[in-house]
Parts: C-alpha cells; sequence; structure tokens
C-alpha cells in the first residue's frame, strides 16, 4: 500500500476553521429554503406561484433525484467499497453495486407486499383502486393522481357514524394518505443518508472552497427537487404538518452533518477503513432506494402509467422531459467536483 493512503484516524483538515463553521448555518438557509418554499408557495394565498412553475419543479426534481443516485451517490459508493484501505476481500466483488440492488429489491418487495395487502383490504369494503398503482393502496412517492378535496374528506368524517359508505370512503382516504406517507419517508430516508455523509465529508475535507461551492448548490437543488414533491402532496387537515417537517429534517441534516464533522475532525479521516466502509455501504442502500424511488414512482408513473401524460399534447411531453433532463444535467455536472 502506498505510503500517500491515510488509512489511519486524524485525517481531517484544520483550515478555514471560520468559514467551515460558517457553512453550518449558510447551507441550513439555502437547503431549508430550497425545500420549504415549494411547500409554503402552494399553500400561501399571498404567494401563489404558478402551476408551470410547480410542474418544471417536479419534473426537474426527478431529474436530479435520478442524478443523484448515480452520480452523488453509486459512485461514491464504489470508490470507498473498493479503496485501498480495504483488505484484498473488498476488491473480489462489487459490494457497491450488489448492495444497491438488495436496497432496490427490498423496496420493491415492501411495496409489493403493502400493495397487495392494502388492495385485497380495499377489496374487502368495495373499494375500486388504479390497476397502476396510483389509488390507495400504492407506496407511490407523488401519491395519488386524484384524491378527494378537503372539504369532502371532513364532510366523510363527520358522517361516517350514521353512513356505511362513508365509513368505507373514510377508510379509503386514511389508506391513500398513509400510501403517500410512507412513500415520501422512502424517498426522503435515501435523501437524508447522503445528506450527512455529505456535511460530514465537507467539515474535514481539504478542498473546502470548490466543495463547499458546489454542496450549496447541489442541496439547494436536491432541495428543490424534494419540495416540490412534497407540496403535490394531497393530505387532509389532520396531516397536513407531514410535507413542512420532512422539509425540515432535509435542511438540518447536512449542517448536522457538518456539525459532527467539525467535532470530530482531529480523529475522522473520512479515507479511513471503517469511514470508507460506514460511508460505502449507506451510500450503496441509499442509491437503490433514489435508483427504485425515481426510475419507479417517478419516471414510470409519471409518464407512462399517468392519465394526464397519456393525454396531454407532445409538445407537453417533450417540455416535462426535457425539464427533467435538465435536472439529470445539472446534478451530473455537479458531481464532477463533489
Amino acid at each position: 500500500m502506498s505510503d500517500a493512503v491515510n488509512c489511519g484516524q486524524g485525517g481531517g483538515a484544520d483550515t478555514y476553521t471560520n468559514l467551515r463553521i460558517a457553512s453550518v448555518f449558510i447551507i441550513l438557509v439555502g437547503s431549508t429554503t430550497g425545500t420549504l418554499f415549494p411547500v409554503l408557495s402552494k399553500r400561501s394565498s399571498w404567494l401563489r406561484v404558478p402551476d408551470s412553475v410547480f410542474n418544471f419543479a417536479k419534473y426537474f426534481g426527478s431529474g436530479v433525484i435520478i442524478a443523484t443516485a448515480f452520480i452523488h451517490l453509486l459512485s461514491p459508493a464504489l470508490s470507498e467499497l473498493g479503496s485501498p484501505c480495504l483488505s484484498a476481500a473488498w476488491q473480489e466483488y462489487p459490494y457497491a453495486l450488489a448492495i444497491a440492488m438488495f436496497s432496490l429489491f427490498s423496496i420493491f418487495i415492501v411495496e409489493l407486499v403493502a400493495f397487495r395487502w392494502g388492495t385485497a383490504k380495499l377489496a374487502k369494503l368495495g373499494v375500486v383502486h388504479d390497476a397502476h398503482g396510483h389509488g390507495v393502496g400504492a407506496l407511490a412517492a407523488h401519491g395519488p393522481e386524484k384524491v378527494e378535496p378537503e372539504e369532502d374528506i371532513r364532510a366523510d368524517t363527520l358522517s361516517e357514524r350514521s353512513d356505511p359508505e362513508a365509513a368505507t370512503k373514510s377508510t379509503a382516504m386514511d389508506s391513500n394518505v398513509l400510501a403517500q406517507i410512507i412513500g415520501v419517508f422512502i424517498l426522503e430516508f435515501g435523501v437524508l443518508l447522503h445528506s450527512i455523509f455529505i456535511g460530514l465529508t465537507l467539515a474535514v475535507d481539504p478542498n473546502f472552497k470548490v466543495l463547499f461551492i458546489v454542496i450549496v448548490f447541489h442541496q439547494t437543488f436536491e432541495g428543490l427537487g424534494l419540495g416540490s414533491r412534497l407540496a403535490q402532496l394531497k393530505l387532509s387537515a389532520r396531516y397536513r404538518y407531514v410535507p413542512v417537517v420532512a422539509a425540515l429534517f432535509y435542511g438540518i441534516t447536512t449542517p448536522i452533518g457538518i456539525a459532527a464533522g467539525l467535532g470530530v475532525r482531529e480523529t475522522y479521516n473520512p479515507g479511513s477503513t471503517t469511514a470508507s466502509i460506514v460511508s460505502g455501504v449507506m451510500d450503496s442502500l441509499s442509491a437503490g432506494i433514489l435508483l427504485y424511488t425515481g426510475l419507479v414512482e417517478l419516471l414510470a408513473h409519471e409518464f407512462l402509467f399517468s392519465k394526464e401524460m397519456s393525454q396531454a399534447s407532445n409538445g407537453k411531453v417533450v417540455y416535462a422531459v426535457v425539464c427533467m433532463l435538465c435536472g439529470t444535467a445539472i446534478m451530473a455536472l455537479l458531481g464532477k467536483w463533489a
């Protein structure tokens, strides 16, 4: 092993201390603003954003999530689990790809079981669902295509005790809400793991200035993509806090990672054996989650199985695809530096 490879402890840089501390607050503002803005503007009566802007952010965000999976998670995982600091056994098999595949199929099996259980339960209640999984049994991160207005939900809740059909409708709506929340949790879980390790790396990396600028844009764009998805959720008044809480969680994860990295920078070396294994495994798991979410829940459901897209003009479809490719291209370009 080359002497230039530092596999021990204490590999963190001690330069730009003040700027590293300031980065906690700068990235906190950028990440939180990027995620919260779509959520709050969708609900606000005085800050009205045109639907075209939300559509752009939605498709742009799909591209961001897919590029994050390939460029910012899977590629680093291959490097980390192929590090010369690791034993020869790690070099004999593409563990990063295998873990990502395991993660992807795990999410698929969970969704398959939940879908079959949910649809069977609703069938007993006489509720019809979408065969493509856009209905109440799906865990689609973008939520069902058609959800009843909140006024109808409240009216059904008041009358469900005296009307069995209303009770059935309320049960179906609760399943819709649960499906959306679980879908968002799956999407955000992969993003949050990635954000924590980004923060740890930024706190100790010698090439701080370039990495800092790139991560500010990275977290803001990723937050915009996540926030646009959260803003599209159709939840009853009881669960309206979920998108806000999810946005706040995203906003604080990278700053927490930076703060933790600053606290242990004298002993934490991102290139050490332990750090390479931990971050490599976590990045691989996150890559599998985001690959499944991005390709199946976002691309397939938004473009192939969406009634809106199937009836849309060619121009609208091309516009949506271009928006998605722009998000992919920008995040892929940022991968050149981070």
